[in-house]
């Protein structure tokens, strides 16, 4: 018997307050890794009208020159104007960094990066399916695509009407045939786009339609009953930190799997590869992405956990949501996991190469699913059974 159901993912464009302190914290991540790669990077981004600061601890061997950091990777999202509610160019900037703490730098230090510690305690997880050729929920690539697309015609002035702040959201409807959810169509779009002045709604209604939406929702998903809610509110003229508050971490749903799966609550924006929220996470995402890419099952929940200083994961946890291959188990996925992958924190970092400065680019349009050469994480792994 066949269920349907609806299911809804969101997305932020890179203008968003929270998008905003993310990729301005990942900013500094880079340019402490791009001279010293065993930065220790823990670093929080706050803004407001007018005011962007960084906080939290570095230890790097890098000269950094962090005003400067700020004000590019501002100017890079598009806030060059006080018209749109931001400009790098006159924004105050706050620095208040400090060292990491030696006691946490001593539980993750080692001679052999095999035997480098968790920096923390926590769970991370990973997840994959075969809904998408990415092995990504079609929800989520929908509402992160359709804001990526957004941004896109903002800045090669398709649609120079569009500003920097927005939000995506779209309704999938689903059909569960013998637990394996199978999207069917777009049911709902949700696009809110901080604008120009000028601009009307009618216009902004017709550029969505014509240059974001139709170039991104394959038409086989739209059909005569899709529902468009376009600027819904009527006016979004006032965006980015002039109209809210922004910090680093607040959208950690989005940056992953858009509600699928589960999520151990760490955020990733900041930290350097030592910190398992973030290593750790990638790591998990390989490993699902991997077995799911060998037909050992269609859908792939993995867990870890660590525990501060020890390089071992406590644990290891593979849900398959009955999809697995034939003949085999759960049970026996986590074989095949222990099996090709070590998941030691420094074993990640080797294997994935995590001490590159190619971080910015992670922090809008997920971390996730998306091809890139620098993303080693969404490089499947041909597995030893």
């Amino acid at each position: 018997m066949a269920t349907s159901f609806l299911f809804t993912s969101e997305s932020v464009n890179e203008g968003h307050p929270d998008k905003f302190c993310d990729q301005v914290s990942d900013a500094v991540l880079d340019a402490c890794l791009k001279d010293d790669e065993t930065s220790r990077v823990a670093c929080e981004t706050c803004c407001k009208t007018g005011m962007v600061m960084i906080f939290g601890e570095i230890t790097t061997g890098s000269t950094v020159n962090y005003e400067q950091v700020i004000r590019d990777a501002v100017k890079d999202i598009g806030y060059d104007d006080p018209g749109k509610g931001f400009d790098y160019k006159t924004c105050n900037v706050i620095v208040a960094i400090e060292e990491q703490s030696p006691d946490i730098a001593q539980s993750v230090d080692a001679t052999n990066i095999e035997d480098i510690g968790a920096g923390d305690q926590g769970i991370m997880f990973g997840y994959a399916t075969d809904e998408t050729p990415q092995l990504m929920p079609l929800t989520h690539m929908l509402a992160t695509q359709i804001g990526s697309k957004l941004t896109e015609v903002r800045k090669n002035g398709v649609c120079d009407w569009v500003r920097p702040d927005g939000k995506t959201q779209v309704t999938c409807e689903y059909v569960l045939v013998n637990g394996v959810p199978t999207p069917t169509r777009v049911h709902t779009v949700v696009i809110s786009t901080q604008h120009s002045e000028e601009v009307n709604n009618d216009q902004i209604k017709s550029d969505l339609m014509e240059h974001v939406i139709k170039p991104v929702v394959p038409s086989k998903y739209l059909d005569d009953k899709t529902i468009y809610h376009l600027n819904p509110s009527g006016r979004f003229v006032i965006g980015g930190p002039h109209g809210d508050a922004g910090l680093t971490g607040r959208k950690i749903i989005i940056d992953t799997y858009g509600g699928w799966g589960a999520h151990g609550g760490g955020a990733f924006s900041g930290k350097d590869s030592t910190k398992v929220d973030r290593s750790a996470a990638y790591a998990a995402r390989w490993v699902a992405k991997s077995l799911v890419a060998a037909g050992l099952c269609r859908r792939a929940l993995v867990q870890l956990s660590y525990a501060i200083g020890v390089p071992y994961p406590l644990s290891v946890f593979v849900d398959s949501y009955g999809t697995v291959k034939e003949g085999m188990t759960d049970a026996t996925l986590t074989e095949v996991v222990n099996k090709n992958f070590d998941l030691r924190p420094g074993c990640i970092v080797r294997d994935l190469d995590l001490r590159r400065p190619v971080f910015k680019k992670t922090a809008a349009y997920g971390h996730f699913g998306r091809e890139d050469p620098d993303f080693t994480w969404e490089t499947v792994k041909s597995l030893q059974l």
